[in-house]
């Protein structure tokens, strides 16, 4: 992994962060000893991908609102 100081990275910047994007990551050091590892964004999968992943699997019956109302009801109310 290639090293360079503060001023080098400063000087090269746009290269060093293309060397980076294409797979090749950097360290930068100041006076010789490593600071930072710079190496290319990877973004984290997208939760929101997931909605509708179930979409023709799953069946949703019509009166599903209202499913276990009576029950419920007598569970609050304490009726029978």
């Amino acid at each position: 992994m290639q090293q360079v100081n503060i001023h080098a990275a400063k000087t090269n910047l746009s290269k060093l962060i293309e060397k980076a994007v294409n797979g090749e990551p950097f360290v930068i050091a100041k006076a010789g000893k490593p600071m930072v590892k710079v190496s290319a964004y990877e973004p984290p999968p997208d939760p929101a991908g997931r909605v509708g992943f179930l979409k023709g699997r799953v069946e949703v019956p019509d009166d599903f609102d209202s499913m276990g109302a009576k029950e419920i009801h007598a569970m609050f109310e304490g009726v029978e």
